[in-house]
């Protein structure tokens, strides 16, 4: 089986998008193709991962990294016998980096009948095509050109295979994002599916990144829908109530 440098893994609700509460168990996993200005994840390897001792503790044991799939298998196994869980959440940083390892833990883990989560940038669509079959909820963002660099090209051939999944998008909003921009991005969505759920996410505050004005929040939604069947609003529930 193949292996990953993991930053950690723990049982919580999901706080962000259309799953919103539900229990799941998350895989950070190290590295990420981008550099966000409001991402406020540490994503860089590690020599230990953080495992929660039991589920939902916020205790944490070192495991030395890298780990082979078959360990998190295990941990995973272990909260799942807890805590009935929702879907196990590959996150990040960007776990399609480490493709071949998602596949080998979410292969075995869907023979016990958990839906398996990914969370991600939306840039790497070849990845994702081999490893679709394991695959089914995905949440997507769309990084804005004004967080990064113009990577619409990239969305677009990444939603055109994800949206055979439970698919959802995410834009994150912030004082800074352009009218401009979040409409092409909109648009973007409703050349490859009108259906997509997309989810106006108002940025948490970091670094420069200031939050958006509630009447921004409104008019953004009301543009999207002339274009989307389906829009809403949903800010990072576990930033709010202290949740990792």
């Amino acid at each position: 089986m193949n292996s990953a440098n993991v930053i950690e893994i723990f049982s919580s609700v999901q706080g962000e998008g259309k799953y919103i509460g539900c229990r799941q168990i998350f895989v950070r996993l190290a590295d990420c193709n981008l550099n966000c200005a409001y991402c406020d994840t540490n994503f860089q390897r590690a020599d230990f991962c953080k495992v929660e001792t039991s589920a939902g503790s916020m205790i944490f044991r070192d495991e030395k990294n890298p780990l082979n799939a078959a360990q998190v298998v295990d941990i995973i196994k272990n909260f799942c016998g807890e805590v009935p869980t929702h879907s196990i959440s590959f996150t990040g940083g960007e776990p399609l980096l480490h493709w071949q390892f998602v596949r080998d833990v979410a292969s075995v883990l869907k023979n016990f009948g958990v839906k398996i989560f990914l969370e991600t940038n939306g840039t790497l669509h070849d990845e994702l095509k081999k490893i679709s079959g394991a695959i089914d909820i995905v949440s997507m963002d769309i990084k804005l050109p004004s967080v990064g660099k113009n990577l619409f090209n990239l969305h677009e051939k990444f939603l055109r295979v994800a949206c055979e999944k439970d698919l959802y998008v995410k834009i994150v909003v912030a004082a800074e994002t352009t009218r401009e921009e979040f409409l092409s991005a909109v648009e973007l969505i409703a050349n490859v599916d009108k259906k997509i759920l997309l989810i106006i996410q108002p940025v948490t505050p970091v670094k420069k990144i200031h939050a958006a004005s509630p009447e921004k929040i409104l008019s953004f939604q009301v543009a999207a829908l002339q274009k989307l069947e389906n829009v809403r609003v949903i800010p990072q529930m576990h930033k709010i109530i202290s949740l990792l």
